[in-house]
């Protein structure tokens, strides 16, 4: 406790770093996972194609990618955007497959009932699939946030600046209050990432609390 007083405002600037790079990538992924797991609810024959294979991506080990990722985007090893890049794919890699899935559990008779009232496509998605969607998507999207917390981390063994680097120091130290330290602020942003996924949640889907309370 003493040696997080002493260090309180450079936990917090590591933490601010650590949100942002664990963050920004699940709006990312989001975005790039939707048509992706569109497509594949949309097109039979490539739903096997698209969450087998970017589902495999999550298999690529953290370190290797943040090394690999600064020869192919041109960018410096200490570039922070080769960890943004690095966790929106492992975001897609987890959002692809729930996003197809949770598009595919819309009952066939809502979509049957929009498309006789008029609704074209693309409004049937936006007005009516996707917020049917959104529980399950949100689902996915808790596991991606916990998952980004913790992979982030990986980067501070290349020299990225966010809570990992209490890691490695305390290690290098063989100093164990950073090291605790770093878990307690990885714990509590993972908490506050679920949180905040919750709320967004509830606050889309106002007819599940109004069906609970009839319930």
């Amino acid at each position: 406790m003493t040696w997080f007083l002493d260090h309180v405002d450079d936990v917090l600037a590591l933490a601010r770093e650590h949100v942002y790079l664990a963050g920004l990538p699940l709006l990312l992924g989001l975005l790039i996972a939707l048509p992706l797991g569109w497509l594949a609810r949309r097109y039979r024959a490539l739903y096997t194609p698209f969450t087998a294979g970017f589902g495999l991506l999550y298999t690529i080990p953290s370190l290797a990618l943040f090394i690999l990722l600064p020869g192919i985007l041109g960018t410096k090893i200490l570039d922070r955007n080769n960890v943004l890049v690095a966790m929106t794919i492992y975001t897609v890699a987890l959002l692809v497959r729930t996003v197809a899935d949770a598009l595919a559990a819309v009952p066939d008779d809502v979509t049957q009932a929009a498309t006789a009232m008029g609704f074209t496509r693309v409004r049937r998605f936006f007005a009516v699939e996707l917020p049917l969607a959104v529980p399950v998507i949100a689902a996915g999207l808790r596991v991606a946030a916990v998952s980004n917390v913790s992979i982030v981390s990986v980067a501070a063994v290349i020299g990225i600046p966010q809570l990992g680097l209490l890691f490695t120091d305390g290690f290098a130290r063989t100093f164990y209050d950073p090291i605790v330290v770093g878990l307690a602020a990885c714990i509590v942003l993972a908490l506050a990432f679920d949180l905040l996924i919750l709320g967004v949640t509830r606050a889309l889907t106002p007819w599940q609390r109004a069906s609970g309370g009839a319930a």
